[in-house]
């Protein structure tokens, strides 16, 4: 498994994120039946990037906790990097609010990006309530293990 972790902000507590990341994709495997080779990259960004990706790309004018681009939505580009999952984009404001406001840790709040963002590169959405449930249930199988409430 090929996991890219890249930070542009001012954040600098990013980098021990990669080993929690790297057990959930793990684990993620195990639970989707995902090949064993796959590639992710996460990127780091806060409110401002986020909003502007979100912008540009969703046609939404606000900033969001996570964005994920999944390469598997375009069969050209997936023919020249098999096995490569996508990108997961990580609001790092949203989720030191959203730590706060949900009363669990930061590492908590950032792992559950993660693996919601993985959820989405995988096919998973939430569109309508039986989708969402289905998304939570799999959130809840691969994250639940590997970190706790106050981790």
């Amino acid at each position: 498994m090929a996991l890219n972790v890249y930070n542009q902000t001012d954040y600098r507590g990013y980098l021990k994120y990669k080993t929690y990341f790297r057990d959930i994709l793990n684990n993620a495997a195990k639970v989707l039946d995902m090949p064993k080779r796959v590639a992710v990259s996460v990127i780091f960004v806060n409110d401002g990037q986020i909003q502007g990706i979100n912008r540009d790309y969703r046609n939404i004018d606000r900033p969001t906790d996570v964005i994920s681009f999944a390469l598997a939505d375009n069969k050209e580009e997936t023919d020249y990097i098999p096995n490569e999952l996508g990108d997961i984009f990580i609001n790092i404001d949203a989720a030191r609010r959203q730590a706060v406001d949900y009363e669990h840790s930061e590492k908590r709040e950032i792992c559950f990006l993660f693996t919601h963002g993985l959820l989405h590169l995988n096919g998973f959405d939430h569109q309508t309530p039986e989708e969402e449930k289905e998304m939570i249930r799999y959130q809840k199988m691969i994250l639940d293990e590997l970190v706790g409430q106050n981790d």
